[in-house]
């Protein structure tokens, strides 16, 4: 049994043809008039490199929040998985964090079994992510959820501007509500979580301004004067990424506050919101994080408007498929709603709900925000 297949049984939490990519490649260069010689040669190239990256082993380091989180972690695990599929033979694990003081040794152990890439996850593993990278320029890494300053050469650091499609998820959030008070918290006051705190903030704030609204945004309070690119501020966390039960605690007490829709950034803390949304009953929703939330957890998308998500997946997927064809460059890779790194999922069971105006002013947005026409700072607009 290889080390996908045990991690997969054994794990606490969860998850989950390059010779056709030969042929393909060899009769196009036949289709352009290249000699039979040059085909010959590219072809005997891929080959060489689709065996190489069939010996190629990509591996993962989750932070405290598991395999299982339905957010980061499952999604960068889902990298893996997607990078398997696109190249056949390579092979993918990964090792689990239960406290921070397992990362380094988790990151070591998987140098120690010589992966071709180290993908980590999460602002937490920064750290100690540099100390190793540093320590062995050899060995390629990814982090998921945070960059450097300066860019490592060995670390490929994907981050994600999710204040554009936070700020999205609050301009639907404020149009959608009904009592004209929705709530957000964190698993953690760090930046990762509080950007999209900040983002949805803003949009509830450009709502209101758009629309002489008087929508309140509770759980979150932007720092009125902090320094360019803060996300400071004070607001409601969980400080854990795990139990449910304060997740469920703290939706219920925005719910009593008035809020009809809850924005959780908290991992598979926000079951517990939705858990608590559903005992409430109708006319309180959600948005779900990260993840499509009706894919994530589809037993609760009945009760969410959209999904705030990054595009953790295909970023991790890129960066294991060039690093097992040898093409990886490390440098930080930034998410955007421009280039798709950013986006709000489909509306699902709401599709027919949302109305045609919200939808259209969300298509607006994006493409304002896009060019820079709309700011995602919540302190440009009064608040309520």
């Amino acid at each position: 049994m290889n080390d996908q297949h045990r991690n997969d049984a054994g794990a606490r939490h969860r998850r989950l043809p390059a010779r056709a990519t030969v042929v393909l490649a060899t009769a196009a260069l036949a289709a352009t008039g290249l000699t039979a010689g040059v085909a010959s040669a590219s072809a005997t190239r891929a080959t060489r490199a689709v065996a190489h990256a069939s010996h190629f082993l990509a591996c993962e380091v989750t932070d405290t929040g598991g395999i299982n989180d339905r957010s980061f972690n499952a999604s960068a695990y889902l990298g893996l998985q997607l990078a398997a599929k696109k190249i056949p033979g390579l092979k993918y694990t990964y090792l689990s964090s239960t406290s921070t003081s397992d990362y380094t040794p988790n990151i070591n152990a998987l140098i120690a079994k010589k992966c071709g890439i180290i993908i980590t996850v999460g602002f937490d593993m920064a750290s100690a992510t540099q100390t190793e990278a540093k320590a062995h320029p050899g060995q390629k890494f990814s982090i998921v959820d945070f960059t450097y300053a300066p860019a490592l050469k060995n670390v490929l650091a994907l981050h994600y501007e999710t204040d554009q499609d936070g700020f999205l998820g609050g301009y639907l959030a404020a149009a959608m509500s009904k009592t004209g008070k929705v709530g957000t918290f964190g698993g953690q006051d760090i930046p990762t979580v509080t950007i999209y705190m900040d983002g949805f903030v803003a949009g509830v704030r450009y709502y209101d301004m758009l629309n002489h609204a008087h929508v309140v945004a509770l759980g979150w309070n932007p720092a009125k004067k902090r320094a360019k690119g803060s996300f400071a501020g004070t607001g409601v966390f969980t400080n854990d990424f795990t139990n449910q039960g304060l997740g469920k605690t703290d939706a219920t007490t925005l719910m009593a506050q008035g809020a009809d829709v809850i924005f959780p950034v908290a991992g598979s803390v926000g079951l517990g919101a939705a858990a608590a949304v559903k005992q409430a009953g109708p006319g309180h929703y959600m948005e779900w994080v990260d993840t499509d939330g009706c894919v994530s957890a589809p037993q609760y998308c009945s009760l969410f408007l959209t999904s705030v998500t990054k595009g953790i997946a295909p970023s991790v997927e890129a960066a294991v498929v060039s690093a097992a064809a040898g093409k990886f460059k490390g440098g930080n890779y930034n998410g955007t709603l421009a280039n798709n790194g950013v986006s709000l999922s489909p509306f699902h069971t709401f599709a027919n709900k949302v109305p045609a105006k919200v939808k259209t002013e969300l298509v607006k947005l994006k493409a304002d925000i896009i060019a820079g026409k709309v700011s995602t700072d919540p302190n440009s607009y009064p608040a309520s």
